[in-house]
């Protein structure tokens, strides 16, 4: 495993709900760790849509059922590389409805560990390549040579 550095609060960000102190905030922890960094070797997943292994959407209308589905196709997409979700640096995360959000955190909760979060970001897009599908996501990984 690659050791990766997580810096919570880099100098001169100011803090932010979703990256540090949610609670004393009266926030849930919504992303990830503003900045993560390491050595190694780089993989670059590209965005996972809610298939099957037999090309069939999983979940129509469901963001949660989207959600788990989207997290076990990158940990195969890791395993492939020879990564797991411990060597994620970054997630991305592209949703038609913010409101998908919460699915997608606790499909992430499932498989990262809230002391090993990624750096992560959210986009809204007016639409993914087939209407049905409610979230995408990508992942970037570094790990030890």
């Amino acid at each position: 495993m690659s050791e990766l550095t997580r810096i919570p609060a880099p100098d001169g960000v100011a803090a932010a709900a979703q990256y540090s102190l949610p609670q004393a905030l009266g926030f849930a922890r919504a992303g990830g760790t503003p900045t993560v960094m390491g050595t190694g070797r780089f993989i670059a997943v590209a965005g996972q849509l809610a298939l099957d292994e037999q090309g069939e959407l999983v979940g129509e209308g469901d963001p949660a059922a989207q959600a788990r589905q989207v997290f076990e196709n990158l940990r195969c997409c890791l395993a492939a590389a020879g990564a797991t979700f411990d060597e994620v640096v970054k997630l991305t995360y592209f949703v038609t409805d913010m409101a998908h959000l919460p699915a997608i955190r606790a499909a992430r909760a499932e498989r990262i560990p809230d002391d090993r979060l990624p750096a992560a970001s959210a986009v809204r897009v007016a639409g993914l390549v087939r209407p049905e599908f409610l979230l995408e996501v990508e992942a970037f990984a570094v790990v030890a040579e």
